[in-house]
């Protein structure tokens, strides 16, 4: 007669070693083709930088040769001074300007999509979500669309041929960085800004002590893409300025385009020079970078 009270639990089956092995073996296949997908997709990327590189120390003769010649022989270093000292690309007037064009675009999309996105996300007004609405429907409208107009209000006020077409529209807030804020902010407890109420800090106060330390990597995300943009900026400038000496490097690359003959070897020469400072940003900022796209919309 069986007296046992409780029926007997069957014991757990353990697995078999070759069990074991062969999920780990899979696990390895599937994180090498993963790793192999990756490094096709990088060199894909890389390939037009190196080649940029790579024309830009051949001679003439090897640019345009067949079969595609990789590795100059030998390598022309005398382009880049070439290329820096040519009289239609004056490279440090343009850089001057470029600077100028990049930076304060940057501080003013930074300041004013902060300061829209503090207000969509922490703050309680009437009509709220109904104006975050129509400010995310103007991402839709294409740009060549308010091109036109926008040139000709400018043009009415005396601003074209000004760096003012270019850098006051940044001051009045960028929709996608609004929106890209908003979310981040709303990621941060509510809690926090209530406290700082009690302790008697108005918003302007804790926007600037609370909110701005807590968000700085999506505020240096929104000032990289920002200073990417403008630094790349060609058709801005091309419209707005009819100054030559007040025209940026991409707009300068141009002067390397002749009516019948290109200086592709020039040209890729100072592209390389114009593309460096942005690979070496973009390598100093690369963690806070990613920091600030991986947390961006967690809540919201």
């Amino acid at each position: 007669m069986n007296t046992d009270i409780y029926p007997s639990k069957p014991a757990k089956s353990i697995p078999a070693p070759s069990m074991l092995q062969s999920k780990r073996l899979l696990n390895l296949i599937s994180k090498t083709i993963i790793f192999i997908i990756l490094v096709g997709a990088a060199v894909l990327f890389l390939l037009p930088l190196v080649w940029m590189i790579s024309t830009s120390l051949k001679p003439k003769d090897q640019i345009f040769a067949y079969p595609l010649i990789w590795i100059p022989s030998p390598p022309q270093w005398l382009n880049y001074v070439k290329a820096l000292n040519n009289p239609s690309f004056k490279f440090l007037l343009f850089l001057q300007n470029s600077l100028y064009y990049a930076v304060t675009s940057t501080i003013g999309v930074v300041i004013s999509c902060a300061l829209v996105a503090y207000g969509f996300a922490r703050l309680r007004w009437w009509g709220r979500d109904f104006w975050f609405i129509i400010t995310l429907s103007t991402m839709m409208i294409p740009y060549p669309v308010t091109l036109i107009p926008q040139f000709l209000i400018f043009k009415d006020i005396g601003w074209v041929g000004t760096f003012y077409p270019l850098i006051v529209p940044n001051f009045l807030g960028v929709p996608f960085f609004i929106f890209l804020l908003r979310q981040f902010f709303l990621t941060i407890p509510m809690d926090l800004s209530d406290a700082a109420r009690i302790d008697g800090a108005n918003e302007l106060g804790i926007f600037w002590h609370i909110i701005l330390p807590l968000t700085r990597p999506a505020l240096i995300t929104v000032a990289l893409f920002t200073f990417l943009a403008t630094w790349n900026d060609f058709l801005g400038p091309l419209i707005f300025l009819n100054d030559g000496k007040k025209y940026t490097l991409a707009v300068g690359l141009a002067a390397f385009r002749g009516q019948y003959r290109t200086q592709w070897d020039l040209m890729m020469a100072a592209a390389t020079v114009v593309t460096a400072p942005i690979v070496v940003l973009f390598f100093f900022a690369q963690r806070a970078f990613i920091q600030g796209i991986t947390l961006t919309g967690m809540k919201g």
